[in-house]
């Protein structure tokens, strides 16, 4: 018997009947979906970006639109009450302990103190904070606080690499482990997509409970990778905190012979805004694992004299609070705003605001790296240099590898250290935390962290683009209409 030729059969009648109908209940979840971007997007440019696609290429579009459409990180914020409701002795805890030592900042309310508001906690005094430069110094002290501690230590990492610096982590937690020590690890399961499942099965056989943050979990999020928790976390005991821009990896120590040198600013915390510290961690734990972490230590000694705030950002809260810390630091700088950041890859408020500082008088500089380790970014980044471009805003590279902290300095007394980047990724659709301090000392030393930086940069002029070729310029055009999504 012959078989009947396949284009015969897409040309039935019943065929074309169940084509057609999938192609209709296409088009009805591209029509859904456009309405919904209409009344959920964070920005017009967005809503109007994302309903074009969606009614003109709905089957290109709306795929994409599952995976990329949402800024709200559903299920966290109930997560969030829960910890609140069931374990509101420990949340009274920290709040009472933190606004017991309450800094009294100088100058009117508004300005930083608005970042109080943000970040749902004060600004205290009492702390202690180091700044850690490049991978050497950081891992030395986040692996010397590892070997002292007594009772439990909570960490978490946005990357967590299966090479000779997580082989070391892995060894040290699991040793601590079995001297009866609670070890807890989170790690984001996209960016350790390369972690090996040996390295995992290996912690957890050693009494390491490591747990994926798990961004998919729960029907909503199912098709959501666009969400990442890029904190990187780490506290022993309750006493002393770490964070910043590194990863565990050897890159992050400079032994990757393709990246060279890497440039990375971490800090670490004793003092009450540690107890802020471990406060993110328990609540990213219980929404990855749905428990809560029993018998931690929420009474951390005044270790110093700074005034200090612990701010987390993420898609789940009510506004977009990394934006907003953003714009509160740069219009609350006098003198000089100088940041530091691997991403340059703005929206139109942090352009005004950078702009208006300059118009002002202030200082403004940006430090960027050379050496891109994303194209894409690095492109686009030229295309944002050269809107921003105006007299008063300096732009910087630096050439000794890649630079990847994500630092601040306001005028001579505040600066701030942590994990979020100046670009949309950050602002809107990544969980971040920031350390920013209020003291002269400190600032002085980011300063001068800041200038040898720039000893090591070149400058960029505003017109740089321009100097380029036609598909240089091209491709960092086209590079800045993704702006929303890289």
């Amino acid at each position: 018997m012959e078989e009947e030729p396949i284009i015969d059969l897409l040309t039935e009648p019943a065929t074309l009947g169940i084509a057609a109908v999938i192609y209709l209940l296409l088009q009805l979840a591209s029509i859904y979906a456009a309405v919904h971007a209409v009344f959920n997007a964070r920005s017009a440019q967005g809503a109007t970006a994302w309903a074009i696609a969606l009614l003109a290429t709905p089957l290109i579009a709306l795929p994409l639109y599952l995976v990329l459409g949402r800024n709200r990180f559903h299920g966290y914020v109930r997560a969030r009450r829960l910890v609140d409701a069931n374990h509101e002795d420990v949340i009274r805890q920290v709040n009472t302990f933190c606004y017991e030592y309450r800094s009294d900042l100088p100058g009117p309310r508004g300005t930083l103190h608005s970042l109080e508001q943000l970040a749902h906690l004060p600004f205290t005094r009492g702390n202690r904070i180091r700044l850690l430069i490049d991978g050497e110094a950081a891992f030395d002290a986040i692996f010397a606080a590892i070997d002292s501690a007594q009772k439990y230590l909570l960490i978490q990492f946005f990357i967590i690499r299966h090479d000779e610096l997580g082989q070391k982590l892995k060894e040290k937690l699991i040793a601590k482990a079995r001297e009866g020590v609670a070890v807890y690890l989170l790690y984001d399961e996209i960016g350790s997509h390369k972690l090996s499942a040996r390295y995992i099965r290996e912690c957890r056989e050693g009494g390491v409970d490591m747990r994926p943050f798990h961004t998919t979990k729960g029907l909503a999020n199912r098709f959501q990778i666009n969400f990442r928790n890029h904190r990187k976390i780490m506290v022993a005991d309750g006493r002393i905190a770490f964070l910043g821009g590194l990863n565990v990896g050897n890159e992050y120590l400079g032994r990757d012979e393709r990246v060279g040198h890497w440039r990375d600013t971490h800090a670490s915390v004793q003092g009450p805004a540690a107890d802020a510290l471990q406060l993110i961690f328990f609540e990213d734990w219980h929404w990855a694992t749905g428990r809560l972490i029993e018998g931690l230590d929420w009474s951390s000694k005044v270790e110093g004299d700074m005034d200090a705030l612990v701010l987390p950002s993420s898609p789940a809260d009510r506004v977009e609070t990394c934006n907003l810390m953003f714009l509160a630091a740069i219009n609350s700088s006098v003198s000089r705003f100088w940041i530091a950041s691997p991403y340059f890859v703005p929206n139109d408020e942090i352009v005004a605001a950078l702009q208006l500082a300059a118009l002002r008088g202030v200082d403004v500089r940006v430090l960027l790296p050379a050496n891109p380790d994303h194209w894409l970014v690095y492109l686009a980044s030229f295309s944002h240099i050269s809107r921003t471009g105006m007299d008063g805003i300096r732009f910087y590279r630096y050439t000794n590898g890649f630079m990847h902290q994500k630092t601040f300095l306001i005028d001579d007394k505040a600066s701030g250290v942590g994990t979020a980047n100046l670009d949309t990724r950050s602002f809107r659709l990544n969980f971040e935390i920031t350390l920013l301090a209020v003291n002269r000392e400190l600032a002085a030393e980011t300063a001068a962290m800041f200038e040898e930086d720039f000893r090591r940069s070149i400058p960029v002029s505003h017109d740089e683009l321009e100097k380029r070729n036609f598909f240089f310029r091209f491709g960092a055009k086209a590079a800045r209409l993704l702006s929303p999504i890289l």
